[in-house]
């Protein structure tokens, strides 16, 4: 507020949750497996969510909820959230909120296994055109120039 009197222009600040690491710590870019990178392959993600932190009815410091909440359910606008189980499991779930996931998940009414799953299905649908785009020589010259081989 006291910036415009001293001749600097107004700053604007951008804020965002701070969203806790797959394996329930905080996201670090220096462990590997604690994020979800834009140019992970669809295998890479598949992995990294079976390993995370996920424990059965635990709501805290779980990255998998975290995604949900930050990521997943502001982009699907409106759309419901599918869980694929099979029958003998009770079918697929349609979650509409992500409150109504969370007290799902603490009630153990879903488990781990089935989230990371729809997780994984939603991640790699959200990656998918990002990859492609990624695949172009221009784009590929672009990566091997901001991130060079190791000498």
């Amino acid at each position: 507020e006291n910036l415009p009197s001293l001749g600097y222009a107004k700053r604007i600040h951008l804020m965002n949750p701070m969203v806790p690491g797959l394996n329930g710590d905080k996201m670090s870019s220096s462990v590997e497996d604690s994020k979800i990178d834009l140019l992970d392959t669809l295998d890479q993600v598949k992995k990294k969510l079976e390993n995370a932190f996920c424990e059965p009815g635990n709501i805290e410091d779980n990255g998998i909820l975290a995604f949900c909440k930050s990521v997943i359910f502001p982009l699907l606008t409106g759309n419901a959230f599918i869980i694929p189980r099979g029958a003998d499991y009770g079918g697929p779930m349609s979650i509409h909120d992500y409150k109504e996931l969370e007290e799902g998940f603490a009630k153990q009414e879903i488990h781990p296994g089935d989230l990371k799953n729809a997780v994984t299905t939603s991640i790699n649908q959200l990656l998918e055109p990002i990859l492609k785009d990624f695949e172009t020589e221009e784009m590929q010259k672009i990566i091997l120039n901001a991130y060079p081989a190791p000498v």
